[in-house]
């Protein structure tokens, strides 16, 4: 019976592992094709900046577009309904940020990563090393989620339920994605993203139309069909199916928007993206084509997700391997049998495969450009010997990755995924919006906003009900919270923004007037930018 219940769960793991495989071929591929030149410090960072802002905009939206957001935003919508798409709006919302402050300076002003901006105009060395220290934090904390999550969709995907069978999976997917990044740089990780974008987009859009179409293009009868299947009933429609218990729940939801709003727009790997692209109009259509792009796809997961579950039932979606992730497994199997199960497990796998190559080249990429390079060479670093540094971090992070995949896995890792955004937003936001738009902003004033942001998050997700004190605790059986948000976001990015602040008027420090004039003609005009 269990066996049954299985196969008709996942359908044909050799079907799924079939598509999967033959996606990592092709990509390999096109990664092996697309790298004939990473010979200079532009080509393996930023892709020679040669990408046009359509390529980039799809490519960010790939970056971004995890696993998470696929299983997991259709099965919050198909258990907790008007609340789970809550959870979505935050992230198509937070590309405004990226479009209307960040994205066209960010591009002008650096030339690889986030330190880049941060240290323009500040003293480079104990900058840039913070930079770093939270870019590898960050990073570090968001790919440990989706190697853990890697478990849990092999163990719902293709039936293998041995933590022994799993970590190995886990290790060849890990292994797969350190080649990406150490053969294929930028260009090739981007040809990943885009093909792994497009593929996604085209698998929810073909769900979402398919669904329509068999309620007669109704969407209010897939609401009135999801109801009657839901254990919620009609309140599947009504918010506080997720966030109403009270008022601290609801509390946390503002917490946890906060984060998502302003997160996304400040994470490393997503910010890198801003280089690969000649100029800073480039830069603001990558944004534009990458919120079309967010925009189809949640629309068409809210689809899938009430599809979901007035297909399958809200019942067997959280009883299945997986709980709530299996949503949109189950109703691939439930309207286009093992086939188009095959096409979602390995659209599934590529979100992995690609997300964490973003990850792990943003983080290299960090370590040898502004620890390697600028802290300990003191900017006079050969570029292959640079090149050389990010890749051997690259494998470090990678062989990291993959081991704190393996000792995480079947534990709750939806915590890792809200800490990193938590952190983005404390520690990065609100230096790089001071360095580009205030004018008095100084090193102290940097360094206080950068470490009291990463400082502060930690320390509020370390003693919050996220690690203790709840049934859904990394830790069970123990309560050391004092905290009692999930989400330390409410509290650590106004923290942040007002440690800059304290610590740029209350310093000696004065700010370097000609390098920030030259900063803001740059920053607005693009001149200089190519140097």
């Amino acid at each position: 019976m269990t066996l049954q219940i299985a196969a008709r769960t996942t359908g044909s793991p050799i079907i799924n592992l079939s598509v999967f495989f033959a996606f990592v071929i092709i990509t390999l591929f096109v990664v092996y094709k697309a790298t004939n030149r990473n010979s200079t410090t532009s080509d393996y960072y930023a892709a020679g900046s040669a990408f046009t802002g359509v390529q980039n905009g799809i490519a960010l939206s790939g970056d971004f577009l995890s696993a998470a957001s696929f299983l997991g935003i259709s099965g919050a919508i198909a258990v907790h309904g008007y609340d789970g798409f809550l959870y979505s709006v935050g992230w198509l919302v937070a590309w405004l940020v990226a479009l209307l402050l960040v994205g066209e300076r960010l591009r002008n002003t650096g030339r690889f990563t986030v330190g880049d901006v941060m240290a323009y105009r500040m003293k480079q060395r104990p900058v840039r090393a913070a930079a770093a220290n939270s870019t590898l934090v960050i990073t570090f904390f968001y790919m440990l989620a989706q190697m853990a999550g890697a478990g849990g969709l092999i163990a719902l995907l293709l039936n293998v339920h041995s933590k022994g069978g799993q970590a190995l999976i886990i290790t060849g997917v890990g292994l797969v994605m350190v080649f990406y990044v150490l053969v294929g740089g930028m260009k090739g990780t981007t040809w990943v993203q885009i093909i792994k974008a497009g593929l996604l987009l085209i698998c929810v859009t073909f769900m979402s139309v398919f669904l329509l179409g068999k309620f007669g293009f109704s969407f209010s009868a897939i609401l009135d069909q999801a109801a009657q299947n839901s254990s919620l009933g009609a309140d599947l429609l009504n918010p506080g199916g997720w966030y109403g218990e009270n008022s601290m729940t609801k509390l946390d939801f503002v917490s946890l928007s906060l984060s998502l709003v302003l997160g996304i727009s400040s994470l490393p790997h997503v910010l890198m993206r801003f280089y690969t692209v000649p100029d800073a109009k480039e830069a603001r259509r990558s944004v534009v084509w990458c919120s079309w792009s967010m925009f189809i796809f949640y629309l068409s997961i809210l689809i899938v997700g009430y599809g979901a579950t007035a297909l399958v039932g809200s019942d067997r979606i959280v009883s299945a391997p997986g709980g709530e992730n299996s949503a949109a497994p189950l109703l691939a199997f439930e309207i286009g049998g093992a086939m188009l199960l095959g096409v979602v497990s390995a659209v599934a796998f590529a979100t992995i495969l690609a997300v964490v190559a973003g990850l792990t080249l943003a983080a290299s990429a960090s370590f040898a450009h502004d620890v390697y390079a600028n802290v300990i060479r003191n900017g006079k670093a050969d570029p292959r010997s640079e090149i050389r540094v990010a890749r051997l971090t690259a494998l470090v992070i990678g062989l990291m990755a993959i081991l704190g995949g393996i000792v995480t896995n079947g534990q709750n890792v939806a915590f890792l995924v809200s800490l990193a955004l938590a952190l983005a937003a404390s520690a990065n936001l609100p230096t790089i919006l001071y360095t580009l738009f205030w004018r008095r902003f100084n090193t102290t004033g940097t360094l206080w906003s950068i470490y009291g942001g990463l400082g502060s998050g930690l320390i509020l997700i370390i003693f919050s009900p996220a690690i203790s004190g709840s049934s859904t605790s990394i830790i069970k059986g123990v309560d050391f919270h004092w905290f009692p948000l999930t989400n330390p976001g409410l509290v650590s990015i106004p923290l942040s923004f007002l440690c800059g602040f304290l610590g740029t008027v209350l310093s000696k420090d004065s700010s370097d007037r000609k390098k920030q004039a030259e900063m803001e003609v740059r920053s607005l005009t693009g001149i200089g930018s190519k140097a």
